[in-house]
């Protein structure tokens, strides 16, 4: 049974830092591509940011390399460091994990965790 938590995220000034943590079990990680969603209210869920099966990354362009994932395998620990945050970067942020090749898109993921709320002002 795989299981996904976030945590990290809070209420920040415009350029502040966060970084958000998942922590997972179920053998979520090996074989699979994990990676970070954002929702803002009524918009879609957008992929943020995601590490292939491969070990390799995937980021949205729009985020211009302000965030970072990074993944401690033996820990279960998915990290998303997020730099000079800006007010539309405020969203409700996810954690998920699908197949090999999922990439950035939401319908490739099979679990996903309840969400950490970020908030920038």
């Amino acid at each position: 049974h795989v299981q996904l938590v976030e945590s990290g995220g809070g209420s920040v000034q415009a350029g502040g830092n966060l970084t958000l943590s998942c922590v997972a079990s179920g053998n979520a990680f090996p074989g699979t591509c994990i990676g970070w969603f954002r929702q803002a209210p009524g918009e879609p869920r957008e992929g943020v940011a995601s590490i292939h099966g491969d070990g390799g990354t995937t980021y949205a362009d729009s985020l211009k390399g302000r965030f970072t994932i990074s993944k401690d395998s033996a820990k279960n620990i998915l990290y998303l460091q997020m730099n000079n945050l800006r007010p539309d970067d405020t969203a409700m942020y996810y954690c998920a994990a699908g197949p090999l090749f999922a990439g950035l898109g939401p319908a490739g993921y099979k679990y996903w965790g309840q969400g950490t709320q970020v908030t920038v002002s």
